[in-house]
């Protein structure tokens, strides 16, 4: 993965540009190889740090790509109006894969390896998803507004520190590592933190030379190629980024640790849900674009829409703690859906699907809400986190 990094670091010194497409290429690879050494640095994280503390790390980490792409996208629009839609693309598109994709897939997992229909979450997942009940509730405000506000980013932040403070008090489960993150965890202390720590540094630096180039030749790339670069940047750009979460996800499932995969991905979403969120607006300020909000059109405003429909949908889901097969095969086919016929129209109609389908399972299970509040603040208090 150092290796694969490379070429993207070297392309971007050397201030050469070639084709948009082997540009794109190179600095899409870089960015994938350093997303898979962050996600395997920040997993050997787990045996220096509290395990709650490190499953959000693990996410956080995992997704700095993913911020970095998008986080460029709305710097240019600062000074560029035109760019601003392809912030909200790879935002609304990384979350909606997490979803419609990583926890489908995660499930599906599950199943082959135990053959049940339910996947028990541990109690300390409670709290992630009491965070991300609250981000997406709230995230329904941004539909009457003009634009991302810094008012909306405050909210975020202050979501997502709160979710940490209490993360970090009650942990999940015991580490086990797999693959290039066991190797790293099994190093003598003081190597294996010097090791992570470089590792870490390396990757953040691929991230940093490859995420600016990279957004701007996806552009290029589907103009190049006759393909929609909205669809490019709200699918190719996030799937790359995403790639080790899921992997990690996936291992922890087919290794009898699915609760960890599922809470690794819900962690996931937390922080793209609230800190991903936030940045756009800061971002597009310092990029010139004033402190009024990043601004949305009507296609934006029905990416925003739909998004936050799946997301209270799958909150709604696992409110008990509980992933059922008919609740991960519902938010796989709407995803399906949406993204193979990618029309308003569709997009809409999924949309209105996503609520509907989250106001019946509310409607049958009237207590969940309150008893995954009541259990999430248990948790809290047991392990020092207060009410």
């Amino acid at each position: 993965m150092v290796v694969l990094a490379i070429p993207g670091i070297g392309l971007r010194l050397s201030g050469a540009h070639p084709d948009p497409v082997i540009q794109a290429v190179v600095y899409g690879v870089a960015i994938l190889a350093a997303a898979f050494l962050l996600a395997w640095a920040a997993e050997a994280l787990q045996v220096d740090i509290s395990q709650g503390l490190a499953i959000a790390l693990v996410a956080l980490i995992a997704v700095l790509p993913e911020y970095a792409v998008d986080i460029a996208f709305a710097v240019r629009a600062g000074n560029d109006p035109s760019q601003a839609p392809y912030a909200i693309a790879n935002m609304t598109g990384a979350n909606r894969l997490l979803v419609g994709i990583g926890w489908p897939v995660v499930f599906g997992l599950f199943w082959w390896k135990a053959r049940r229909y339910v996947l028990e979450l541990e109690r300390g997942h409670a709290i992630e998803v009491v965070a991300l009940t609250i981000a997406t509730v709230f995230s329904f405000s941004i539909l009457f507004a003009d634009g991302i506000t810094v008012f909306h980013s405050v909210v975020f932040v202050v979501i997502f520190i709160g979710y940490v403070f209490l993360i970090a008090r009650a942990p999940v489960e015991d580490p086990h590592l797999v693959g290039p993150a066991e190797t790293l965890g099994s190093l003598p202390a003081a190597r294996r933190r010097l090791t992570v720590g470089g590792l870490i540094l390396f990757a953040a630096g691929a991230v940093i030379a490859s995420a600016e180039p990279f957004a701007e030749s996806l552009i290029g790339a589907g103009v190049e190629l006759g393909i929609d670069e909205f669809l490019l940047v709200q699918w190719v750009a996030p799937f790359a980024s995403e790639a080790p979460e899921f992997l990690i996800a996936s291992l922890l499932a087919v290794g009898g640790r699915p609760s960890a995969g599922i809470g690794t991905l819900v962690s996931s979403k937390v922080n793209q849900w609230t800190l991903l969120i936030a940045s756009l607006p800061i971002a597009y300020a310092l990029g010139g674009g004033g402190w009024g909000g990043l601004p949305f059109d009507d296609r934006q405003w029905e990416e925003l829409f739909i998004t936050a429909a799946q997301s209270l949908l799958a909150v709604v889901l696992i409110t008990r703690l509980r992933f059922a097969w008919w609740g991960a095969a519902m938010l796989l086919v709407l995803f399906l859906v949406q993204f193979f016929i990618p029309s308003s129209d569709v997009r809409m109609a999924i949309a209105w699907i996503y609520l509907a389908l989250a106001a019946v399972v509310i409607a049958l299970r009237p207590s969940a809400v309150v008893w995954l509040f009541r259990t999430a603040r248990e948790v809290a208090a047991e392990h020092g986190g207060g009410g």
